[in-house]
């Protein structure tokens, strides 16, 4: 299997051993790696964002990780102008790119190109959100269905996170989500990508989840959310998302043990990785999906 000529995409739910996977497969095919995932950009947040740690970055060139500081914004079409900045200098250098992340909307942007929707108003946002939380996500749905009948078969029932997008768009811009779609190309339609899911049995993700969390906190994560907190980042910065930062401040406050802290932060991640795989099933046509047991056997095979 002749992968060196092509870009390499490496997704999977959160927990599930991508970034050491990378590294394997790295040095196998001559590769470098870039961040594909929006929380690991940011430089204070190593811990709690489950960043690569300085060992891995002597074994293989990373880039695009750590680099932004937490009291900036970071935006999908920003990522995309550094990645493909990335992946031309790193196919100058006659290496192979290969992304790792969770953050789906990235690797869509990277392949299909960005899509040039108008910004939603708050306001209609917010209306939208409450809309789908006070009818439940599936009258909500049905809803959308009404509303976009172009979204049926594009968008499965239960993914409520594309279900409000496409909602929102639809409702604003009065044009389908998928029509805004249908005007945009990759910078890189000439390149051939190759595309891996890394399938993680659920009862095992939820095991490693717990205990990465669980390492988070030995580790020094509330030391990491003290210095932030004393940065007095505004609400609504993308750095707030990161899990971890507000079970912890409930720590400081005294409002929660560290036991709770822990439930709470594996908890949330649980739900988000949930969400990474609902994703994912939207988007397997398009995906070698490799069970994580079976990760060694196609390391052998290139």
């Amino acid at each position: 299997m002749d992968l060196k000529s092509k870009i390499i995409l490496i997704s999977g739910p959160t927990a599930s051993g991508k970034s050491n996977f990378a590294i394997s497969l790295a040095k196998k095919i001559n590769g470098e790696i870039i961040n594909a995932d929006s929380m690991q950009v940011y430089k204070e947040l190593r811990i709690l964002t489950a960043r690569p740690k300085q060992k891995d970055y002597q074994k293989i060139r990373h880039h695009l990780y750590g680099f932004l500081n937490v009291t900036k914004n970071f935006s999908t079409g920003e990522w995309l102008k550094f990645c493909q900045k990335k992946i031309k200098e790193i196919q100058s250098r006659n290496k192979t790119p290969i992304l790792v992340g969770g953050t789906g909307l990235y690797f869509k942007a990277l392949t299909d190109g960005l899509v040039k929707i108008p910004n939603i108003p708050l306001k209609v946002r917010n209306k939208i959100r409450n809309l789908q939380k006070k009818n439940g996500q599936k009258k909500f749905y049905s809803k959308l269905l009404k509303l976009d009948p172009y979204i049926k078969g594009k968008i499965i029932e239960t993914d409520a996170q594309r279900s409000i997008r496409a909602y929102e768009v639809k409702y604003h811009t009065k044009k389908s989500l998928f029509d805004w779609f249908k005007n945009t190309k990759s910078k890189f339609q000439d390149e051939e990508f190759f595309k891996i899911y890394i399938d993680y049995p659920r009862p095992k993700l939820i095991e490693r989840i717990a205990s990465r969390s669980e390492q988070m906190l030995k580790d020094g994560a509330i030391s990491e959310v003290k210095k932030f907190l004393k940065l007095k980042i505004k609400k609504d910065n993308s750095s707030n998302k990161v899990i971890g930062i507000a079970e912890i401040k409930e720590h400081l406050e005294n409002k929660l043990d560290l036991k709770e802290v822990h439930e709470k932060i594996t908890i949330k991640t649980r739900q988000y990785a949930k969400r990474q795989s609902t994703w994912a099933r939207g988007q397997m046509s398009s995906w070698n999906k490799i069970n994580s047991k079976d990760l060694k056997k196609f390391l052998k095979k290139i």
